[in-house]
């Protein structure tokens, strides 16, 4: 497939727009009026690949970049109240799911939050509510859990390698202690590599770890020392993310270092010029010592066992997907829902409460519908993200129409400033090195102009 521009190349833009792992973004979400029943939703979706994600919002601590939905401990046997809610959801859910079509899940992940904040009980308690409430088999499926260093104890991850854990994903960020303490990550090194030979000796048989770049008194040099005390543990997986100091998040409590307009475009010009930089450093790194990139974030070795992983970045929008728990999203063709979304620990502490203290989990609450339109553009920002691009046959087989015909100002827009790759096999749509590395504001520009104006008019809490 080849994309002319035909004009000259537009003016620069920001490297750094947003993360995007999910469209439409959950600050599109709004209370749903019609509250339609789960069963009417699901009463027509294919059932036979479904994802399964179940959310945790808790952890030890919360580190200053995080704007997930999660809060700082869980007092008085909250978390024996919230899982008590997980099952009455989860019973409610799978009743919804019905009968008359075999209901399988294919995939399945315990986010949040930490998972492994759970003690190893409640671990177990969180996966007989996936297998005997959702009928979920977790020794069947590719599973993957998020822990923390701290919360990486022996007999947590036994109980996940007993119940069919294929990939643990741990946030490590840095394992220089001042970049640690400069993202207000509190931990050491020792705890870290701890925590890594903890994990190798369970023998779940894939490893990611994630790294953070563009941290404050970062430099090359320290960067590719994180880098390479991460390879020292041959990681199936590696995750770099570029920083972000998102609203309401404890980096951004702290405030600019600067004042002024000028100043201040100043230091972000330098700010994305240092994480492209970082960027650029890492991606060459791994791919030097034999990992493969299969986006922006995600690098993968080569030799990795295959046969263990789960979906790509995003094959959980392209089939349904299940999501319980406060924080989790459920995608049907038609409709995105979750709970209501916050950042600011006060409004989560109260939707967490709300949840625990549900009793009817039967209908939808808070979400975006997603019409055709919507669809052909999550399609397309899902596969164009991915190192591999998309197959344009593919697109014309679900959808009837061309890439290049539906979204002709965007892509020619990309292939102006040198984000397609021109070398691409005829047929395929793919991201140059240049265009990967610009992933999070290519995905933006896909953005439909209902979801940006419904993202503009959020009101953050």
């Amino acid at each position: 497939m080849t994309i002319t521009a035909g004009t000259p190349a537009p003016p620069a833009v920001r490297p750094y727009e947003s993360y995007v792992y999910a469209y439409p973004h959950k600050t599109a979400y709004r209370p749903l009026e019609d509250r339609p029943s789960l069963r009417a939703l699901w009463a027509a979706e294919p059932k036979d690949a479904l994802s399964l994600y179940l959310h945790i919002p808790f952890c030890e601590v919360r580190c200053g970049f995080c704007n997930l939905f999660t809060r700082i401990g869980a007092p008085e046997e909250l978390t024996t109240r919230y899982l008590d809610a997980l099952e009455r959801q989860a019973d409610s859910v799978r009743d919804a799911l019905g009968d008359e079509q075999p209901v399988r899940f294919a995939a399945a992940a315990f986010g949040g939050g930490t998972p492994t904040f759970l003690t190893a009980g409640e671990l177990e308690r969180l996966c007989d509510t996936a297998e005997k409430r959702m009928g979920a088999d977790l020794g069947a499926v590719p599973l993957s859990v998020e822990t923390s260093p701290a919360t990486a104890t022996a007999d947590r991850l036994a109980v996940l390698a007993d119940r069919g854990t294929t990939r643990i994903s741990i946030g490590v960020q840095s394992f220089v202690d001042e970049e640690a303490r400069a993202a207000v990550r509190p931990q050491r090194r020792a705890d870290v590599e701890a925590a890594l030979g903890r994990i190798r000796d369970a023998r779940i048989p894939v490893l990611n770890i994630d790294l953070i770049y563009g941290i404050d008194g970062q430099t090359e040099r320290s960067w590719l020392a994180s880098l390479d005390a991460a390879l020292a543990w041959r990681p199936e997986e590696l995750y770099l993310y570029p920083l972000y100091v998102r609203p309401l998040t404890g980096l951004h409590r702290l405030g600019p270092a600067v004042t002024g307009p000028e100043a201040r475009a100043l230091e972000d010009a330098a700010w994305d010029e240092q994480r492209l930089r970082l960027y650029a450093v890492g991606r060459d790194h791994l791919l030097s010592h034999g990992y493969e990139q299969v986006s922006m974030r995600m690098f993968r070795r080569t030799d990795a066992p295959r046969e263990q992983e789960g979906p790509e970045d995003y094959a959980c929008q392209t089939d349904g997907m299940i999501g319980l728990g406060c924080g989790a999203r459920s995608y049907t063709s038609a409709l995105h829902y979750s709970f209501d979304y916050a950042v600011e620990m006060r409004e989560i502490r109260s939707i967490i409460d709300r949840f625990t203290a549900t009793e009817d989990f039967s209908r939808a609450e808070v979400g975006r519908y997603v019409d055709a339109d919507e669809a052909r553009r999550r399609h397309l920002l899902q596969s164009l993200l991915q190192a591999a691009g998309l197959p344009v046959a593919d697109y014309r087989a679900r959808f009837g129409t061309d890439p290049g015909a539906d979204f002709p100002a965007e892509l020619a827009g990309f292939a102006a400033r040198g984000w397609l790759d021109a070398s691409a096999p005829d047929g395929l749509l793919r991201l140059s090195p240049s265009g990967l590395a610009h992933s999070d504001a290519l995905g933006p520009a896909l953005f439909s102009p209902g979801v940006r104006a419904a993202m503009a008019a959020y009101e953050r809490k």
